[in-house]
């Protein structure tokens, strides 16, 4: 829309009012971006304010596990049991039942792209015990990395009060898997999983459309908002970008691509260390569930995140280059940032086009084949020494399951609200936790093998055909806690 200078002038108190309400906590939207080599921060918009990481929790639970491997007390290849916990978990979830091992390195994969959090309970307990004995391992670690805006109750990012962090934290926690973990770098840019006959695709739009994109994570809760973790090289430079409160997943990819460009544009110095931001502390995070969902229905929340994959983008430019929101089916929801400006055409063009094609990576349950070691599994509080299950006999080859049916799936973590008891789910489809029909032959038949709790009564929905190819393992050492 084309405006004449008397318009326009009279726009300028209207437009300088609006922005004033950037400020209040309704309308912030911490950005970040840094230098993973040198720390060095170079782009920065309240990187320190307190917010709701949602599942960007799971960067933590990863740098947690990884030095768990490091540590020697478990192994990628280590088989973790799924507890009643875990099973109970809100979506978005993998929907295993109670009984069935996902090796750590299956897990963690799963963790990346699809963002179950029946999953990262399993880790926290394969590793820890404990869910709890899992967060004091994650603030505990939280010190050691220096990071100050950032409080952990739960491995998965679900909603608590008392679970809060920041960009700059998120991007600290970052940069120290890239650096401290390099070989398992891949494990944050996997563009998609196999599981049995299902394709799932990464959550983080940027992955396969924005030239050099190689991870991370992205969250997403209504108090939250839409958050991402990103990271990208170019040039022999990688950056780290951070999103908070995006009003939807296409924003907040668009967002993430204006600041690596941003970023990637400049040379020299920078706004000094991320370390060296000044800190408010850990304190209370704002809520954004009038901004972000209160105009949205729940069928709509619940396909947010799949919206990234498949829909244009409408995007927005504001402070540190991108933002103006949109609302249901691309329309304005009139606010501030759709008054200020449009995203440039060329970022439009790229976030609109369809990712490149991506090898997914296959997933399965199960121990590895060959697998005689421990299986640990959740344990009582009491418990001194963590106990461990038989590990049973292995498939001559690793099946997979399929996973729950998509009318189930969630987005990330938004279900719950902050604080509320949540009702135990029904399990995902148990009874359709079956291979499909076309991946059965001659090797995956039952083995010779017998273990000796063969002939008890298994878990509800998974005595089907599938599952007789590797009979669930009931973990004896297994105690399941409660859900809070």
């Amino acid at each position: 829309m084309q405006f004449g200078q008397m318009r326009f002038a009279k726009l300028i108190p209207i437009w300088g009012a609006a922005l004033a309400m950037i400020a209040s906590p309704a309308l912030a939207n911490p950005t970040l971006v840094i230098d993973v080599d040198s720390g060095q921060v170079l782009i920065e918009s309240q990187p320190t304010a307190n917010w709701y990481p949602a599942s960007l929790t799971k960067l933590m639970t990863v740098y947690v596990a990884l030095h768990a491997v490091r540590d020697g007390r478990v192994t990628l290849d280590t088989p973790f049991v799924v507890s009643a916990r875990a099973a109970n978990m809100p979506a978005s979830k993998m929907g295993f039942p109670p009984g069935i091992e996902v090796t750590l390195d299956n897990a963690l994969k799963m963790l990346m792209v699809k963002s179950p959090n029946d999953v990262a309970v399993t880790v926290a307990e394969g590793v820890s015990g404990s869910v709890e004995a899992f967060a004091d391992e994650m603030n505990a670690a939280a010190a050691r990395l220096g990071l100050k805006e950032s409080h952990f109750v739960n491995p998965n990012g679900l909603p608590d009060v008392r679970q809060v962090s920041s960009a700059r934290d998120m991007a600290m926690i970052g940069r120290a898997l890239l650096k401290e973990f390099p070989e398992s770098s891949d494990l944050f840019g996997i563009g998609a999983l196999q599981f049995g006959n299902e394709i799932i695709r990464n959550h983080n739009g940027l992955i396969g459309r924005y030239p050099g994109a190689d991870g991370m994570k992205t969250g997403f809760t209504c108090a939250a908002g839409f958050n991402v973790v990103a990271s990208a090289t170019h040039g022999g430079r990688r950056l780290i970008a951070v999103v908070l409160g995006s009003p939807s997943p296409n924003e907040r990819t668009a967002e993430a691509a204006a600041l690596f460009d941003r970023g990637f544009s400049q040379w020299g110095g920078g706004l000094g260390s991320v370390e060296s931001l000044p800190s408010p502390g850990v304190g209370a995070a704002p809520d954004m569930h009038q901004e972000i969902c209160s105009r949205r229905g729940r069928a709509m929340m619940a396909a947010a995140e799949e919206e990234e994959i498949s829909a244009p983008v409408a995007a927005r430019v504001g402070k540190g280059g991108a933002g103006a929101a949109s609302g249901p089916g691309g329309a304005t929801d009139g606010s501030i940032f759709s008054l200020v400006s449009a995203i440039t055409a060329p970022t439009r063009s790229l976030l609109a086009m369809e990712p490149s094609r991506l090898d997914p990576v296959p997933v399965f349950v199960g121990p590895k084949p060959g697998w005689t070691g421990p299986v640990m599994a959740a344990r009582a509080p009491d418990d001194a020494i963590q106990k461990t299950a038989s590990p049973a006999a292995p498939p001559p080859e690793a099946t997979a399951y399929a996973p729950a049916d998509k009318p189930q799936e969630l987005d990330k973590d938004e279900t719950p609200p902050l604080l509320a008891p949540t009702a135990p789910m029904a399990l995902h489809a148990a009874a359709k936790l079956i291979a499909p029909k076309p991946m059965r032959h001659a090797a995956m038949k039952r083995p010779a093998t017998k273990v000796a709790d063969q002939g008890k009564a298994k878990p509800k929905g998974v005595g089907d055909p599938a599952q007789k190819d590797k009979p669930i393992q009931p973990a004896a050492a297994q105690t399941p806690v409660p859900a809070r």
